[in-house]
């Protein structure tokens, strides 16, 4: 009995600690694994730029965005993920997305100048790859969620910004859309905040 007992206070600590994550473990692979991902989505905001350039189209697709966005919700209930964090996430995606290719199309309005080559297809080159990225990056989400509300999250994210940073080839220009990006993962607040 006495050993039944130890086994059980052993195990309510051991369910404390893994359950309430004041400050995290310290392995912040899940936030590197998620910059990775966001970069990724990032980077395609050039070429669907390109290719709303070259058919006049407009950067804004509501109707797109809002079928993204009901999706997301879903995949996130199915995953059990919190909808309102997935569904706050995916609208930084979108909105940083939008900031690129803003900025893109003001340059290019600016010099007065298409850009080099023909884009790739946007329905069946760029879009399967965002729709391969939304069912990765929700799958990052599930992995930031038990330290998304410890206390150090916001400037853990932002070390993990910052080595990320440091060891690709990252192109400064995209210093705001990343930090749109990454605005909602810690509950406390964005890259660096202080809950």
């Amino acid at each position: 009995m006495r050993l039944l007992s130890r086994t059980i206070v052993a195990c309510a600590a051991l369910f404390c600690t893994v359950t309430t994550p004041a400050h995290a473990d310290g392995d912040d692979t899940a936030f590197t694994n998620l910059i990775a991902l966001v970069s990724q989505r990032l980077a395609l905001a050039e070429p669907v730029a390109r290719y709303k350039w070259a058919r006049h189209e407009a950067i804004t697709d509501e109707p797109r965005e809002a079928a993204l966005l009901k999706s997301v919700d879903q995949k996130a209930r199915a995953a059990d993920l919190d909808p309102e964090f997935a569904h706050q996430f995916f609208r930084d995606q979108i909105d940083a997305s939008k900031d690129v290719q803003n900025a893109l199309f003001a340059n290019w309005r600016a010099v007065k100048a298409a850009p080099e080559g023909s884009p790739p297809d946007l329905a069946t080159e760029l879009r399967p790859k965002l729709d391969r990225l939304t069912q990765s990056l929700l799958g990052a989400l599930a992995r930031i969620e038990p330290i998304r509300h410890a206390d150090d999250c916001p400037l853990r994210l932002a070390d993990s910004v910052a080595r990320w940073k440091h060891l690709t080839r990252y192109d400064s220009s995209m210093n705001a859309p990343l930090t749109r990006a990454l605005s909602h993962v810690c509950a406390a607040g964005g890259v660096g905040a202080v809950g």
